[in-house]
């Protein structure tokens, strides 16, 4: 199926409604299925605010804020995938809490090449980096893509083990902060390479304790499968989501 892009409009609509406070990728979605589109729904938010004391002192992202944040990224060479658009992922469609945007540096085809994950320790043993240098070598002379969460130990030593066939590394921050520091000559290396930097977060976020989990999500929700190395048994289990049926979302986002 031929997926049309948003226009600029639904784009910035898009982006205001995801980046309000208390709208998760859940809320974002159900909202769009609700309401029909971003716009409708940021028109019923005010409303819905009022009504739910709950929900008091959330803050909607105003336009001009939507407007800078794509002017930034578009100055960096940041492109914004929306849910269902022709470049958003296809297997990331599938999972649970799929984010309504990511935006990418480099290459965009993530469904050319089927995609295995290797992600691990930080504070690997030199016999764990040596393996999942090994295996992303051997995954990558195979013809996939690895992905890997550009962290310190696993997930560095299969990014440079599989810089020549185009590694894709999901960032826990916006992409002009990147972390760990001492990586971001591995992250300009990929991009040199015909990689991908992949972030769910505003070009300038400082990343916090808790995104780093919830980046995993993206990072499984790209491969098709993942491999962990020197990690406790219930770390996976915890941080990766299983993969369901396409979200309704991505069916008519553009009504």
């Amino acid at each position: 199926m031929v997926r049309p892009r948003l226009s600029d409009e639904q784009r910035i609509a898009w982006l205001q409604l995801a980046r309000s406070e208390r709208i998760g990728p859940v809320t974002f979605h159900n909202f769009i299925n609700r309401f029909g589109s971003a716009q409708a729904a940021l028109d019923a938010l005010p409303d819905m605010v009022s009504r739910h004391k709950s929900k008091a002192g959330a803050r909607l992202f105003t336009r001009s804020e939507a407007i800078r944040e794509l002017e930034e990224a578009s100055r960096h060479g940041i492109r914004y995938l929306a849910c269902g658009e022709p470049e958003y992922p296809s297997l990331l469609r599938q999972t649970d809490g799929s984010p309504p945007f990511i935006l990418v540096q480099g290459k965009t085809d993530f469904d050319t090449n089927p995609h295995v994950a290797i992600v691990g320790l930080r504070n690997a043993s030199v016999a764990g980096q040596n393996l999942a240098a090994r295996l992303a070598q051997e995954l990558a002379n195979a013809g996939h893509v690895v992905v890997s969460g550009l962290a310190r130990g696993i997930d560095a030593a299969a990014h440079k083990a599989s810089l020549e066939s185009g590694t894709v590394a999901v960032i826990a921050g916006g992409h002009l902060k990147p972390y760990p520091p001492e990586n971001i000559p591995l992250a300009a290396a990929i991009l040199d390479n015909g990689g991908s930097i992949v972030s769910e977060m505003p070009p300038n976020f400082e990343p916090r304790g808790k995104d780093f989990p919830r980046r995993n999500r993206i990072i499984s929700g790209l491969s098709l499968g993942i491999v962990i190395v020197e990690a406790a048994r219930r770390w996976h289990k915890q941080t990766y989501p299983r993969r369901r049926n396409p979200h309704p979302v991505c069916r008519r986002h553009y009504q």
